[in-house]
């Protein structure tokens, strides 16, 4: 997901989810590659077991080997899907820290997912990615949207992260069975990240998380996309796909398709398989009004509650390992308010948390201003030191 995502709601808004239940979306082309195909009996595998595993080419990434993990993994509505990461491992470095980077993905194809933007050129934020990588530690880049590529479902995003994670530990090839494990992410890939160390007491209760730092986080879907409303947005193609992937992941409650009209089934079957770039290029001069087969503004307390379940703000949990959260005090994308009131959530629960306020309004570049210390606190956790907080 992006900050775009948020957009979804200007779909909503136009009666896109009034419609009962039998919508039909519209998937992603699957990757013609068998390793990306799920086994029959996946179900019967437990989360985080590795379904296969391979060796990959890393000559863009000097100073690696590569290796591409499949993995059982669970979605929104509790059943059994596969998961891929791609693990870039630093030459020469035996049993590194490991590192679970969630990449910013905001697309909908498979060729948008790390497993292949890696080295496609898609990835929009492969360079921070590596960052790790010169401390000498691992990483791992999770395809953490799953195999229909559901953008904008965040708690499913959590889970494909934290079994990622066992997965690659159970991979004896790589030598981190017994390393030190963090979680990293910014933006969408915040929100995953923040997602999978709330979620992980109890979905990955045996996985132990020496640091979960995350920025940008969209905590509150419902309130970001109500104060967005239906204006005209140059990011309206990201918004389009926002909506054609939390309807692949609900589709009984969020059925999108069934409001389209025909200008818009003929939008979503030309962007089904669309990438970050392609999807903004193609939606400058497009717009909801354009795409549904009704005007009127419409409300669906089910598709709400849709964008609640995935809104860290609404969570009850909260996360046991220290926690590094960075956001920006003027942030009009991602706002501050419902990340502050979910860091004093956690810290009612108890939990080790430090946020870190960034007196910028722009989203990415309090990204640039928060990373630099949030990957020195992911170095002292992985050091041992005392783990600050300022609940």
């Amino acid at each position: 997901m992006s900050k775009f995502v948020v957009l979804v709601l200007s779909l909503l808004s136009v009666g896109f989810l009034a419609a009962p239940a039998g919508a039909n979306p519209l998937y992603p082309t699957p990757d013609p590659d068998p390793f990306f195909a799920a086994p029959s009996d996946i179900a019967a595998l437990a989360p985080g077991d590795v379904v296969r595993k391979r060796r990959i080419d890393t000559m863009l990434y000097p100073g690696t080997e590569g290796w591409q993990i499949a993995f059982r993994s669970t979605n929104s509505a509790g059943n059994a899907i596969m998961g891929v990461t791609t693990v870039l491992m630093p030459i020469g470095v035996k049993n590194p820290p490991l590192v679970s980077y969630q990449a910013l993905i905001n697309s909908i194809g498979t060729r948008c997912n790390p497993s292949q933007s890696l080295f496609n050129g898609e990835l929009q934020d492969a360079p921070g990615a590596m960052l790790p990588l010169q401390r000498g530690w691992a990483i791992s880049v999770p395809d953490y949207l799953g195999p229909t590529v559901a953008y904008g479902a965040a708690k499913l995003s959590g889970m494909v992260t934290l079994d990622s994670v066992r997965a690659v530990r159970k991979v004896t090839e790589l030598g981190v069975e017994n390393s030190p494990v963090a979680i990293a992410g910014y933006s969408g890939g915040g929100m995953a990240t923040a997602w999978a160390g709330a979620l992980q007491p109890t979905y990955a209760p045996e996985l132990k998380l020496s640091a979960v730092v995350a920025g940008g986080i969209p905590a509150d879907l419902e309130l970001m996309a109500d104060a967005l409303g239906f204006a005209p947005h140059p990011g309206f193609g990201l918004a389009f796909a926002a909506a054609m992937g939390i309807e692949r992941e609900y589709p009984e409650q969020v059925p999108v398709s069934d409001q389209l009209n025909e200008n818009g089934l003929w939008f979503r079957e030309f962007t089904k398989d669309a990438c970050r770039r392609f999807l903004l290029f193609h939606g400058i001069f497009r717009n909801a009004e354009q795409m549904a087969a009704s005007k009127e503004l419409m409300t669906s307390q089910v598709a709400r509650g849709v964008l609640r379940e995935n809104s860290l703000v609404h969570f009850t949990g909260a996360p046991t390992a220290p926690t590094y959260i960075w956001q920006g005090k003027y942030d009009t994308l991602t706002p501050y308010g419902p990340v502050a009131e979910s860091v004093a959530h956690f810290c009612s629960k108890g939990a080790p948390v430090q946020l870190q306020t960034i007196e910028i309004s722009e989203h990415m570049t309090a990204a640039a201003a928060g990373f630099v210390d949030a990957w020195n606190y992911v170095e002292s956790r992985f050091r041992n030191e005392p783990v600050p907080s300022n609940c």
